[in-house]
């Protein structure tokens, strides 16, 4: 009996221990959709501002799946989540700043991809997806007015940053993507 009392005495120490450390590195884990992000309570290093917006849609209102054509999925001015700032700490990204809008507006996304890699592919939005409104249509984002060309989850954010999710419905041509004038979209 006295060996059984030692051992719950050093589990509750082990169990204080934990709760401790946690306690003393703040450390927040985070789940959205798979989506887990340590935070040890970096020191802020910055705001970015984040939007989302679908208004080319209404365009091309005639391409839309049907099941889509509705103010909750399209706004009529485009605005999802209009321009709104966040708090950035060392090493966050552009999915990071994605994922805690969406959880905070309570915003259907998802996405597919790694998050150890930083490989994110961003398939929906407010439950508007690629091909959604025709075979050129799909998510794409932009930082200070301009196309990264690789995936959200590797573009480290710094202070000042302005990110914008977009959506297409012609490859980026109708958002200003010009990375190859050339293409043809068949």
């Amino acid at each position: 009996m006295k060996k059984k009392h030692i051992q719950n005495i050093l589990i509750i120490a082990i169990i204080v221990a934990i709760i401790s450390t946690f306690a003393y590195f703040k450390i927040d884990i985070q789940s959205v959709g798979g989506h887990k992000k340590l935070n040890n309570s970096e020191k802020t290093i910055g705001e970015v501002t984040l939007s989302i917006n679908c208004n080319t849609i209404n365009d091309n209102y005639d391409m839309l799946d049907d099941k889509l054509k509705d103010e909750k999925y399209v706004p009529s001015d485009g605005d999802i989540l209009k321009e709104e700032k966040y708090t950035i700490h060392n090493g966050d990204t552009v999915f990071d700043i994605l994922v805690n809008a969406t959880k905070k507006n309570d915003i259907q996304m998802e996405y597919s991809g790694s998050d150890s890699k930083g490989t994110q592919y961003i398939r929906g939005i407010n439950y508007l997806y690629e091909f959604s409104c025709g075979k050129l249509s799909g998510w794409m984002y932009k930082v200070n007015d301009e196309f990264p060309g690789y995936g959200c989850g590797q573009y480290k954010l710094k202070d000042g940053d302005k990110i914008e999710f977009v959506y297409t419905c012609d490859l980026g041509r109708d958002v200003g993507d010009t990375y190859d004038v050339n293409r043809n979209g068949d």
